[in-house]
């Protein structure tokens, strides 16, 4: 791997990737581990070289299909909210995309399973996370809406797409005191829901209005 490419130069650099961090720290994410985590990835290897010098604003950027890389803000509230700072053990991540939050994911959990229906976009995320030298993230093809039942329970699953309703096999494979984290909604009406396991069922709370991209069903 190229020193160049992951440290990066200019727009690219590591300093302009510090002061993402310390905007996101201004942001609201409170969560060291996760500011941290989110400094330590070169963003702007998991996107076309033409947007790379975009790659530390705060915007979501298209990585085609009509799929994107969600905005650094998104990523770092997501997972904030999904570790509730703690240590995670096995998470799943269902809509791999580029592949930019699983490599977040694996520096604060344990284990890490990505799910991608697009293959293209599958194999792009595959060799950036070799490149990266990521040996805790597993990649799978397939419909993450049904997600890894050999595999579960998960102490975490995130979503990095928007679905009406939380689909009931995510729901299955949720660890007792496992939380679950999506953006849930159609259209421009969506919110971030967290989710949580209880021996009692399951408890739901609204964190906020976002916009990202539909989760669509199958494989291709």
């Amino acid at each position: 791997m190229s020193v160049t490419r992951h440290s990066g130069i200019g727009m690219t650099s590591e300093r302009t990737r510090a002061r993402m961090v310390e905007r996101l720290r201004a942001q609201g994410i409170k969560d060291n581990n996760v500011l941290t985590a989110m400094g330590m990835v070169p963003r702007h290897i998991f996107v076309d070289e033409a947007l790379s010098i975009r790659a530390y604003e705060d915007s979501a950027l298209p990585i085609g299909f009509g799929q994107t890389i969600s905005s650094p803000y998104s990523v770092a509230r997501m997972i904030e909210v999904l570790r509730a700072g703690a240590d995670m053990e096995r998470v799943l991540e269902v809509g791999t995309g580029c592949g930019y939050q699983a490599a977040v994911l694996a520096k604060l959990a344990r284990e890490v399973y990505s799910v991608e229906r697009i293959a293209t976009l599958l194999g792009r995320a595959r060799r950036t996370i070799r490149e990266l030298r990521i040996g805790n993230i597993k990649l799978k093809h397939g419909d993450g809406s049904i997600g890894l039942k050999d595999i579960a329970p998960f102490d975490g699953i995130i979503l990095a797409a928007a679905i009406p309703v939380p689909p009931a096999a995510l729901l299955e494979q949720l660890a007792e005191g496992g939380r679950m984290v999506l953006p849930r909604g159609v259209g421009e009406t969506q919110q971030m829901v967290l989710i949580e396991r209880t021996s009692d069922g399951f408890q739901e709370k609204v964190l906020e209005m976002v916009h990202f991209v539909p989760l669509l069903p199958g494989v291709r």
